[in-house]
């Protein structure tokens, strides 16, 4: 499994060594977190340590003549996914991109890229990809892609593309482990960072991108796991009190036998015909407290599945000693058990 976690901290003048390390050298896991204030993501893969700005405008191609807000074009209609609205507080002047050698350039001006393992040469001689990959964006984003913003054009090709580099660096490796014949399972890929950053964004656009080059990928969300609202009313009656199980969102209030289960049978849709449906959550339910969606409402996806993108705010975190908890909030003490649970069934899934 391939791992990328990002973790929202302070912003310091350097990386710190916050995150957690790849015990398991098969498993190609990288963690990063996020500084939301900062708008940077601090990438660890394997001790190799890098940040790349993530300062991601939204602007649509009317973004010039001033409206602003993530528009979903009928380019992509035929794409199920959570599509939310994302506004800008960066500047929409524009910055036109004028020749090839611009655009060259200012990927390399990337921060993202060399972290990778790409150089300028590579990037030379691919040039047509990242302007492929940047016009498929453009499409999926309703932006003029002769006419992007700054944000924007770091958006797309000093993020979006880079990181989908990234994953079909990992899928390579992954499917490089399987012989001539043998059924390759998909690569589970893992986005951790907080609430509203992007990740949902992100991985709506990575998985636009892996559609168009012909692979099929599969995206779900931790919140797609969330227990029904008879089990979180249960939740809430064992543990009166706790304003912190009250409610879905923090440890404790995902099924995760569910979603352990799902994920597995998606690492199982290897050949064609292969079918599986998709948990979705419908937080408007009761009143906003939310309830698993009607199965009948499930999008479905089919084999062979080439990649798993999964999404969510607590991926990969691992538990703090009771002893530290209790010092901050006794009843914070249950959340973390069930967060001892959640990595315990997350490093089962790896194995």
């Amino acid at each position: 499994m391939a791992t990328l976690n990002l973790f929202s901290q302070p912003w310091q003048p350097t990386i710190s060594p916050f995150c957690c390390s790849n015990t398991n050298n098969n498993n190609n896991v990288v963690y990063a977190y996020h500084n939301h204030n900062n708008s940077k993501l601090h990438f660890f893969s394997n001790s190799r340590q890098f940040s790349v700005l993530s300062q991601l405008s939204t602007n649509s191609s009317k973004s010039v003549s001033g409206s602003s807000g993530l528009q979903n074009s009928s380019f992509v209609s035929g794409i199920e996914y959570r599509k939310r609205p994302l506004y800008s507080v960066f500047p929409t002047k524009p910055a036109q991109v004028s020749s090839v050698e611009d655009l060259y350039e200012f990927i390399c001006s990337g921060p993202l890229l060399d972290k990778i393992g790409i150089t300028q040469e590579q990037v030379a001689e691919s040039i047509d990809n990242w302007l492929l990959y940047g016009r498929y964006l453009c499409r999926l984003f309703q932006l003029n892609e002769l006419f992007l913003t700054e944000p924007q054009k770091a958006r797309i090709y000093h993020y979006y593309v880079p990181v989908f580099l990234w994953c079909e660096q990992q899928i390579t490796e992954h499917q490089s482990k399987f012989k001539d014949g043998e059924d390759i399972p998909p690569l589970v890929i893992g986005f951790s960072a907080p609430q509203g950053c992007g990740k949902t964004t992100l991985v709506f656009a990575l998985d636009y991108l892996f559609e168009v080059i012909g692979r099929k990928s599969a995206t779900v969300s931790i919140d797609d796991f969330y227990l029904t609202a008879e089990g979180q009313n249960k939740l809430r009656e064992a543990n009166p009190g706790n304003a912190l199980l009250e409610l879905r969102g923090n440890a404790g209030s995902h099924d995760l036998a569910f979603s352990v289960e799902t994920l597995t049978a998606l690492t199982k849709l290897t050949r064609e015909g292969m079918k599986l449906k998709l948990p979705r959550y419908d937080k408007s339910a009761f009143n906003g407290r939310g309830d698993r969606a009607d199965p009948s409402t499930w999008s479905e996806v089919e084999g062979p599945l080439t990649v798993v993108l999964f999404e969510g705010w607590m991926l990969g975190f691992k538990p703090l000693p009771v002893d530290a908890v209790k010092v901050v909030d006794p009843q914070v003490r249950i959340s973390f058990f069930f967060l001892k649970i959640v990595h315990m069934e997350f490093m089962i899934l790896k194995g």
